[in-house]
């Protein structure tokens, strides 16, 4: 079984953090709680300029995670080419894109009925 001693919000939180730290574009929380059959309560979406700012993403995000939390995602994908990579956490499950793949997905509209909470962020 899944340990729980990392709560969602604490894992959102870093995550957050390890998207920032690398200057990670357009974060946007998707709460799929209320919506049924989803596989996960939260996915985090954002997007990088390159390959290069996407793999760096991902690893601010591993290790952040894995250094704060103790935690590592339970399967990653994505990274050979780096123009949409998903991490999954398990309750949490991360999107991060080139901005030219996210707009073709078009995850959030997918997801409309999800409650949808913008990052704003200081660069």
């Amino acid at each position: 079984m899944t340990k729980e001693k990392t709560s969602a919000d604490q894992l959102i939180t870093t995550i957050i953090a390890g998207i920032e730290e690398v200057k990670g574009k357009e974060i946007t929380i998707l709460d799929l709680r209320d919506i049924e059959n989803t596989v996960c309560d939260y996915f985090i979406v954002c997007e990088g300029t390159s390959n290069t700012q996407v793999n760096a993403i991902v690893n601010s995000i591993q290790k952040l995670v894995s250094k704060t939390t103790k935690d590592k995602p339970w399967h990653v994908e994505g990274t050979d080419n780096a123009e949409w990579v998903l991490m999954d956490y398990v309750n949490v499950v991360v999107h991060v894109f080139q901005k030219h793949i996210r707009e073709y997905y078009d995850i959030e509209s997918l997801w409309g009925d999800a409650k949808m909470t913008q990052i704003e962020t200081s660069y």
